[in-house]
């Protein structure tokens, strides 16, 4: 069987350091992808991530940590293994690289889609944020029809 992996990649043009500390900053990764987060991301930390899409939980435990260039972790819910690596393009432009494996059970070709979707989404957020200065609510809208879509 083929694994399936979700995959997204998007440059950014900023430092490979402003990149990766977005990630791993509470007070940077709430402007554009979470709600909350109990504390910042640090090799073996292992921390609860509130996202936007209400009830939306998730554990996380920081398997790899190299400032600025690679943060890998699990989601301890579904076991998921998220690898983002950043590498700079120019000396004013990180390409940020999300790869997501562990997809089981009969719907891991929907996961795969959705999380292709969610990341390619969080990237494109994320990229206007550190480009603009402001986030242009993407994850924020996205969740907002999520949650629509399981009112109905």
């Amino acid at each position: 069987m083929v694994e399936l992996v979700a995959r997204a990649t998007m440059p950014i043009r900023c430092s490979t350091t402003d990149t990766f500390d977005a990630f791993v900053q509470p007070e940077r990764i709430t402007r554009f992808w979470l709600t909350s987060t109990t504390d910042a991301l640090s090799p073996g930390a292992q921390v609860e991530w509130e996202f936007m899409v209400p009830g939306a939980i998730e554990g996380v435990h920081v398997t790899a940590f190299d400032r600025p260039h690679h943060i890998g972790f699990t989601w301890t819910g579904s076991g998921l293994l998220v690898d983002i690596r950043l590498s700079q393009l120019q000396s004013d432009m990180t390409v940020v690289s999300v790869e997501v494996r562990g997809f089981q059970g009969d719907d891991a070709m929907d996961q795969t889609v959705n999380t292709t979707e969610g990341f390619s989404i969080v990237l494109c957020d994320l990229k206007v944020l550190l480009e603009s200065g402001h986030p242009a609510n993407l994850v924020r809208d996205k969740a907002a029809l999520i949650e629509r879509s399981r009112a109905a």
